[in-house]
C-alpha cells in the first residue's frame, strides 16, 4: 500500500480465544483500539499528548469483516492507518494478517472531544499534530452506512447487567471492548457454532459504573441486530451476520 500505515504484533493468547479456540470479537476490538492509539502516540496526537489539551479520542462505531478465524498459536499483524477526517468524524482502517494473508477487515469511526464535556471538536483544536498528519485515503473495508437500524417496540429481551468498576476505562464509563463481550452474551454456544462473518458496533451514549442495562434481540434470517438499553435510552447497538 501507499502513504503512512503503522503495524503491531499480537500473539494470540487463550484469553483472546472463544470456545472454538478462535479470537474473540472482543479481542479484534482490543487489538483495534491497541493499535490505533499506538499509532495515535506516533503521530502526536495519541492519548498522553491531548490529554494535556483537555482533548480525546473516542470511538462511537466500527465494523469487522472476516475472511477466516483466527485461531490458536497463531500471531497476527494488525496494520492501521487514519483516513482524512470529515468534519468531527476521524475514520480508520484496519488490516489483520497472518503472515501475509488478510484474515480480517476492520474500520472505525472516531470523533475528537472535549473531556470536560464531551462536546464535539475538530482537527483543528488537536493544532500541529493535525495539520502535519499524514492522512491515508485508502479504504480496505468501505462502510456505505454506518447507522444500524432500530429496533424500536421490536425484539426480545435476553438478559440484563450492570456495569461494574471492572467494565470502565480512564474516561469511568464501559470500555468499547467490553459491548462486544456484552452483545456476544446474547447468543448460545449452538449459534455460534454456525460461524460469524462480520459484525457492525455502535455506540450511541456512555454507560457508567452502577448503570443496569438490558439486552434485546432481533433476527432477520442470517443477520441479528441486537440493542443495549438503560432504561428506555438507547446506548449501544450491534449487528451480527451469520455465516450461510
Amino acid at each position: 500500500m501507499k502513504g503512512y500505515c503503522h503495524t503491531d504484533e499480537f500473539k494470540l493468547r487463550y484469553s483472546d480465544l472463544d470456545f472454538k479456540d478462535e479470537l474473540k470479537c472482543s479481542a479484534y476490538l482490543a487489538f483495534a483500539q491497541e493499535v490505533a492509539s499506538n499509532s495515535a502516540e506516533e503521530l502526536n496526537f495519541g492519548y498522553h499528548a491531548l490529554k494535556g489539551k483537555g482533548l480525546g479520542f473516542i470511538v462511537v462505531a466500527t465494523a469487522c469483516k472476516f475472511l477466516r478465524p483466527a485461531r490458536e498459536g497463531e500471531t497476527l499483524f494488525v496494520d492501521t492507518w487514519p483516513c482524512p477526517p470529515r468534519h468531527v468524524f476521524f475514520e480508520r482502517q484496519y488490516r489483520v494478517r497472518a503472515g501475509e494473508e488478510v484474515i480480517a477487515l476492520l474500520s472505525s469511526r472516531w470523533c475528537l472531544v472535549d473531556v470536560n464535556d464531551f462536546s464535539l471538536c475538530t482537527g483543528e483544536r488537536m493544532g500541529k499534530a493535525h495539520e502535519e498528519c499524514p492522512y491515508n485515503a485508502e479504504k480496505c473495508l468501505q462502510v456505505t452506512n454506518w447507522k444500524i437500524p432500530k429496533l424500536g417496540e421490536e425484539g426480545c429481551v435476553i438478559y440484563e447487567l450492570t456495569v461494574t468498576s471492572e467494565h470502565c476505562d480512564h474516561y469511568i464509563h464501559a470500555n468499547n471492548c467490553r459491548y462486544a463481550d456484552f452483545f456476544m452474551g446474547c447468543f448460545t454456544i449452538e449459534e455460534l457454532r454456525r460461524g460469524v462473518e462480520g459484525f457492525r458496533i455502535s455506540y450511541v451514549k456512555q454507560a457508567k459504573e452502577g448503570d443496569k442495562l438490558t439486552f434485546v434481540r432481533r433476527d432477520e434470517g442470517e443477520i441479528s441486530v441486537c440493542e443495549c438499553r438503560r432504561g428506555e435510552e438507547l446506548v449501544a447497538q450491534f449487528e451480527l451476520t451469520f455465516c450461510k
